[in-house]
């Protein structure tokens, strides 16, 4: 069976848009690099013409941020009949709503920082000192602040004192509605791919994220040599087999499809605590599933085909 015709979907209109479209260009010279006829396309008002006129054989989506993760996008691919990679709509809205995966996480099994999710309203409702005052209390400190829905830790932050508590929230309100804050897990931050094969989630080695000022935050993400990434992490034996797991717990318990990345962090006893998943990993040259799928001794584009071709084979 051959590809002969694939549509990269990167770009879109999120803040997130200029790391989609890097993801996009770096999956479409993979794909490329194997002879696989592929077009790189926006979306943007002209796509659905051009899926409609010319319907490719699957669509491979690097949207990053709303539309892209949230289920839309997949639900209108959807009704366009068109074949993609990656989690189904239904299963993407659960993972990105971070409050919403992490209770299905944990009725799985697994362990996530206790937290509270927040909308700006009850701030202003109930009064912002009050509210602030409550979380600490309830929570303790270190906290992490950071939006309820989104990606590429826009928007978040580290709280040490009860005085960052308040500029970390207008932070994050910059960049959604409502704030998921957590109690702040001290340890060493990884993230396991994992990625289907023969009809199989494959968890990669995990990759361990030592950012500047202990922050993986945007630019640490996106700036080449702002991070350092050891892979595989340096864990315990214990400790890897438990983050392998996790990661394939919430692949599995959340429905997702294909591919996706679970970002954890491993405490000083080597417990492994639950953060967030992402349905669409970043495929830039500094991400992590391209890092993770190097280490184990795969071509990125051949994982990229390999995906593709399941959607021909999937009824």
């Amino acid at each position: 069976m051959e590809l002969g015709h694939v549509v990269v979907l990167a770009g879109g209109l999120s803040y997130e848009r200029e790391v989609s479209l890097r993801s996009g260009r770096r999956v479409t010279d993979a794909l490329r690099a194997l002879d696989i006829p592929v077009e790189l396309r926006d979306a943007d008002a002209t796509l659905l013409d051009s899926l409609t006129d010319d319907p490719p054989d699957a669509v491979f989506p690097v949207l990053h941020g709303a539309a892209g993760e949230d289920g839309s996008i997949r639900d209108v691919l959807d009704l366009l009949g068109v074949r993609y990679v990656g989690a189904r709509a239904d299963a993407c809205r659960v993972a990105w709503d971070k409050p919403t995966a992490k209770s299905v996480v944990r009725r799985a099994g697994l362990r996530t920082p206790d937290s509270v999710a927040l909308p700006k309203e009850v701030f202003h409702d109930l009064g912002a000192a009050s509210v602030l005052d409550q979380i600490i209390r309830g929570l303790g400190l270190p906290l992490f602040v950071k939006p309820t829905r989104g990606g590429s830790a826009l928007g978040a932050s580290v709280v040490h004192e009860p005085s960052e508590l308040s500029a970390a929230m207008v932070g994050c309100f910059a960049y959604g509605d409502a704030a998921l804050v957590e109690r702040y897990i001290e340890g060493t931050e990884i993230a396991v791919s994992v990625i289907e094969r023969n009809g199989r989630p494959q968890a990669l080695p995990a990759v361990e994220i030592v950012a500047p000022g202990a922050l993986y935050n945007y630019t640490a993400r996106y700036d080449a040599g702002d991070t350092e990434f050891v892979t595989p992490a340096r864990l315990t034996p214990d400790a890897a087999e438990r983050a392998t797991a996790a990661a394939l717990t919430a692949h599995r318990t959340l429905g997702l499809r294909d591919l996706s990345r679970t970002d954890l962090i491993v405490d000083p006893d080597g417990e492994v605590h639950f953060l967030e998943v992402n349905v669409a990993p970043g495929m830039t040259e500094t991400s992590l599933l391209p890092r993770a799928v190097s280490v184990a001794g795969l071509d990125l584009g051949e994982v990229c085909r390999d995906l593709l071709l399941t959607q021909l084979t999937t009824t």
